[in-house]
């Protein structure tokens, strides 16, 4: 038996629409898994958290559900995902526990006061002693190494599963900020519209995030790269296969990418001027799996006219932003929110 967890004090949890990950001090990211979650309707019992659940999507027979518990990065279903949090928790720290551990857990810029209450409740009650929570876009700021708590302004593009989030921070706070539900998974839906209209062929959800993954990109590609794509002819009802090139998968989702855009003018036209000008000299930055989009920060670059850099690990700039935070408490006192 490991000790060092029965003494665990502290949780970093990154709780994603698309995927949840924890931090634990001195130990790093411990859990990268889905935030997917199912469950046997007759009893209402969890039969699989994570991984386990996701390779289920698509798959199920009509008496299990597998669903997500959290759409556009608000909680969508309570008591699920206070059983993930809780599922979580235990996978990282055993029952029997001398501590109850500090739980950080990262929210959404725009989420309101009665999502925000959701998410400390449900922490509490996955077994926090105290729950503290962030907003997405400084937590994420952190992690992408941003000197957030400088009396000057950075910008900070978080493209999550479910929620872009554009803030503006300045000495630790949150200066101007838009949150639009557009992310991955409108990506993936937006292909998989796309292939059915054109090519009378439906796919399921995770097909189109491969397709997204292995091809797609925000700027259209003078050489093109084709993936084979296997799905079900909508005409004759029999499976069939279709070739697919990397120019259909951006034309597939220019809307998606014009909100982004649209988010990012909105904010930008708020910012007061002396952080604007900050903007220009520094760049933005982008993170959140969404940023792994192929040349995402050239599009931005061409559309807005300011630069745009990738944070390094996009993906995990949440979540080591909640371990430093967790590491730093009386640092970042400001920007914690309440327990």
């Amino acid at each position: 038996m490991n000790f060092d967890n029965l003494f665990l004090n502290k949780i970093g949890i990154d709780l994603g629409t698309a995927n949840t990950l924890v931090f634990i001090p001195k130990k790093g990211i411990v859990v990268n898994e889905p935030s997917v979650v199912a469950i046997d309707i007759n009893d209402n019992k969890i039969l699989a958290v994570g991984n386990e659940a996701k390779e289920m999507i698509g798959r199920v027979p009509e008496m299990i559900r597998v669903h997500r518990p959290l759409k556009n990065g608000a909680i969508a279903d309570y008591k699920v995902t206070e059983a993930m949090i809780r599922y979580f928790v235990n996978k990282v720290s055993p029952k029997i526990r001398f501590i109850r551990p500090d739980i950080l857990v990262s929210i959404p810029a725009g989420v309101t006061s009665t999502e925000r209450r959701a998410v400390i409740e449900a922490t509490n009650n996955a077994g926090a002693k105290n729950a503290y929570i962030v907003k997405e876009p400084v937590l994420a700021a952190i992690g992408a190494g941003i000197p957030i708590n400088n009396p000057s302004g950075n910008m900070i593009i978080d493209i999550g599963g479910g929620t872009s989030e554009v803030a503006i921070i300045s000495l630790g706070g949150i200066v101007a900020a838009h949150s639009a539900r557009v992310g991955g998974d409108r990506f993936d839906n937006a292909i998989a519209n796309y292939i059915k209209k054109k090519h009378g062929l439906a796919i399921g959800e995770r097909t189109a995030e491969e397709i997204k993954i292995m091809i797609g990109g925000a700027v259209p590609q003078i050489n093109e790269k084709y993936a084979e794509v296997r799905g079900r002819d909508l005409m004759g009802g029999l499976p069939k296969t279709v070739k697919i090139s990397s120019n259909e998968v951006t034309e597939a989702i220019q809307d998606e990418l014009r909100e982004i855009i649209e988010a990012i003018k909105k904010v930008l036209q708020e910012t007061p001027p002396e952080l604007a000008a900050d903007v220009m000299d520094k760049g933005m930055v982008l993170s959140g799996g969404g940023a792994l989009l192929k040349n995402l920060d050239q599009y931005i670059v061409q559309t807005i006219g300011v630069p745009c850099y990738v944070a390094d690990d996009p993906l995990l700039c949440v979540v080591k932003g909640a371990g430093i935070a967790l590491d730093n408490l009386d640092v970042y006192k400001k920007t914690i929110l309440s327990k």
